[in-house]
């Protein structure tokens, strides 16, 4: 069990995701430079009909909403719960954006190498 790792660069700043998925949870560590803590936020799976559950912040006061949409993205795509930092300096619309697109990017990897 390891880390998969994705990267993009924007603006200057090299952002970066580390992405852990266990058999009943995922982490994503988003970040820019070197990997650090930031707001986090925990999402949990819904019903059979939503995908996504609840989500609540549990550290930090910065990027609460994109913390709050990335742990709900995950958990909705895996459908398990999901626990999500996110560490920069972007301002949040362009951080949720530029975050969601290395999410994808790691999803696109791993059914590439799978099928």
């Amino acid at each position: 069990m390891s880390f998969e790792e994705a990267e993009l660069k924007r603006d200057g700043l090299l952002l970066k995701i580390s992405f852990l998925e266990m058999e009943n949870a995922a982490l994503a560590f988003f970040y820019e430079g070197r990997i650090a803590l930031g707001t986090l936020a925990v999402a949990l799976p819904g019903s059979s009909e939503v995908k996504a559950g609840t989500s609540s912040i549990l550290l930090g006061g910065r990027y609460l909403l994109a913390s709050r949409a990335l742990a709900e993205r995950v958990t909705a795509t895996l459908g398990k719960m999901s626990l999500v930092s996110v560490r920069t300096t972007l301002p949040e619309g362009e951080a949720l954006r530029s975050f969601t697109n290395l999410f994808e990017n790691v999803l696109s990897r791993r059914s590439n190498t799978s099928g």
